[in-house]
């Protein structure tokens, strides 16, 4: 039995208790679903099905748009809509496959995508895909992420609703205020990092996320200033490397220097809020706070770019997760699950769906639409990662593991390293040596 799963079953245990009835109660398909090993059934095409968001609150206002869209097409379905903060999305299904309560259909990214699939809870999708009016109109790429995901044997467990990139967002009002260049480098964001800063006015170069979601931007900045293009070097991992070991010192100098203190404890939803509505400069995050940032500043005081250029000359950044929905194994209901997804990634919904979060669409006909080209963000990240201007490090989404250890293992060591209780040498080589375990596990078990 994998690592990570013995985890998730303690995790899964210690809570249940006190969530498992009421996701229970919230999330049951029309004969109630069951959990991570019922095989489930096909059902009658009809009748009612859940449906877990993983980016609930975020995402609820679209999600509800999509299902209207689907109930009205698809009158003989109910769409039972349950959002989730994407904070807790994976222990609510790691109770709910260990407990009972697993939805029909829910979110799949790839970065929890091999931890589910190795407690056997979702439905493969190679031969529904292959039938399906889908079946060439998805991003290969994607597509091919979401198999590489999903532990090692190459089954499709996701159908990918869209791509993400990071960007470095950054008030145009403020820098040209300042007299300062386009942060395009490294050493350029640095130096706006500072010269915004003023403290006493509650005026900050930069916001830091130091809550939820903290190590995918660490690694992001660390990898992009030490220029390191592999997560691997043979069965090792290249996250303690020196390199990036003193590109993590730097970057995590910078909070409470020229960032909040508050940032501590933020995740990306109170940091892109503390953005849009106060005096900083800079922010890093994804496509998709987009709209958020246009609806608070309007297009004319901001600009979202790919991530700064390192001392070598080249883009460097780690890879985005792909999101998508999965079939839950013990849904009764799979035949209504799979029309609720072939439904959410047809061209004109997949592109209703990505235009509002910002993201980058799978269907290729919705890529093609004319709304990528006029939200410039998107545009230019498209552009990067097409260009040859960026190299690509893939984070190790297949392992089982990889979920846990870069979120609820080491977000509070982060924390230790920003408050200065914790060097960022030991913080990289605990996280290194969880790493090289869990490959090595993952390579016993696959071969």
């Amino acid at each position: 039995m994998k690592i990570s799963i013995r985890r998730s079953r303690r995790a899964a245990i210690a809570v249940a208790l006190g969530s498992v009835l009421a996701l229970t109660a919230t999330a049951c398909g029309d004969d109630g679903s069951g959990a991570g090993g019922d095989k489930g059934d096909e059902g009658s095409g009809k009748g009612k099905i859940v449906f877990w968001d993983n980016n609930g609150g975020v995402r609820t206002d679209i999600w509800k748009e999509v299902i209207a869209d689907f109930q009205k097409a698809n009158p003989d379905i109910k769409v039972e809509y349950v959002g989730i903060a994407s904070t807790e999305y994976q222990s609510k299904v790691d109770t709910a496959i260990q407990g009972g309560g697993l939805p029909d259909v829910g979110g799949v990214g790839a970065a929890m995508l091999a931890g589910f699939s190795a407690q056997k809870a979702l439905e493969p999708l190679d031969d529904r895909l292959s039938k399906s009016s889908l079946n060439g109109k998805l991003n290969e790429d994607m597509v091919g992420v979401l198999k590489a995901s999903g532990g090692g044997d190459g089954t499709l467990y996701s159908i990918p609703t869209s791509a993400n990139n990071g960007v470095l967002y950054y008030r145009t009002d403020l820098f040209k205020k300042a007299g300062l260049d386009e942060p395009t480098t490294w050493d350029k964001f640095y130096e706006a990092a500072d010269k915004l800063t003023d403290a006493k006015k509650n005026e900050f170069g930069y916001t830091i996320r130091g809550g939820a979601g903290s190590i995918a931007q660490a690694l992001d900045a660390m990898y992009g200033q030490s220029g390191i293009t592999s997560f691997w070097n043979g069965d090792k991992t290249t996250v303690n490397d020196p390199k990036n070991v003193a590109a993590l010192e730097k970057y995590a100098a910078l909070y409470k220097k020229v960032t909040p203190a508050a940032d501590l404890n933020n995740d990306f939803t109170k940091m892109v809020a503390q953005w849009d509505s106060g005096t900083i400069g800079m922010l890093n995050h994804n496509l998709g706070s987009y709209q958020d940032h246009v609806k608070a500043l309007g297009v004319g005081k901001f600009r979202g770019i790919p991530q700064p250029i390192g001392s070598t000359g080249k883009r460097v950044q780690v890879s985005n997760p792909v999101d998508g929905l999965g079939v839950f194994k013990s849904s009764k209901n799979k035949e209504a699950a799979w029309k609720f997804i072939e439904f959410a990634t047809s061209h004109a919904e997949n592109s209703k769906f990505n235009k509002s979060a910002g993201q980058v669409p799978s269907n290729n006909d919705a890529a093609k639409d004319a709304w990528i080209s006029e939200a410039e963000p998107t545009k230019l990240a498209a552009a990067a990662l097409t260009d040859g201007s960026t190299t690509i490090v893939q984070l190790p989404y297949y392992l089982p593991d990889w979920n846990t250890i870069s979120k609820a293992d080491n977000e509070p060591n982060f924390q230790k390293v920003l408050l200065g209780d914790m060097s960022a040498k030991d913080f990289l080589d605990t996280m290194a040596d969880q790493l090289n375990k869990a490959q090595a596990e993952w390579k016993e078990q696959n071969g």
